[in-house]
């Protein structure tokens, strides 16, 4: 069974600076340059048919390119911290493109999404790490200059078995133009 999911690319000089922020947290598990993205709806690991279906339906969206924006780091899990990652400022485009994936899975018959959607850049997996530690990193980093780029294109990812992070493989690319 595929484990699907959509998302954003990022142009590689964004992705480049975005890999300076790595290292100087001890037992952290650092996302690779080539696999950094923006989830836009996480699918799952679905059967053949129901992803032909979805790259059927995904074609059918009809948006165009948008500008984002990296304003800063953060942190998820609170005081049982799982990721840092570079926050996406949330956009009109942006939140629109993903609540439309989000109707065409469910229109599939996919469960909703349960968690609410937050654009960001998985950098680290952080499990284990004491919150102080994270905070400390997010501290020293936390004035990244902001970051703008062009989108104009979303893609379906297939991700092989690891232990979160990638290797991400391209299987559709959907252009996003006016």
């Amino acid at each position: 069974m595929p484990r699907l999911f959509t998302g954003l690319e990022l142009p590689p000089l964004i992705a480049d600076h975005l890999a300076l922020l790595r290292g100087g947290l001890e037992g952290a598990r650092w996302i690779d340059r080539e696999n950094f993205h923006v989830t836009l709806r996480f699918i799952g690991d679905i059967d053949h048919g129901t992803a032909r279906e979805v790259v059927s339906a995904l074609d059918r969206v009809r948006r165009g390119p948008m500008t984002l924006e990296i304003d800063g780091l953060g942190a998820f899990g609170g005081n049982k911290p799982s990721a840092v990652y570079a926050r996406i400022v949330p956009n009109q485009e942006l939140v629109a493109l993903q609540a439309e994936q989000e109707r065409i899975v469910q229109r599939l018959g996919l469960k909703p999404e349960r968690r609410t959607f937050v654009p960001h850049v998985t950098l680290a997996r952080c499990r284990g790490l004491q919150p102080g530690a994270v905070a400390h990193w997010l501290a020293l980093r936390g004035s990244i200059m902001r970051l703008t780029f062009e989108v104009d294109r979303f893609v379906l990812y297939f991700s092989r078995d690891s232990v979160g992070g990638g290797p991400y493989v391209v299987e559709e690319d959907y252009p996003l133009v006016a």
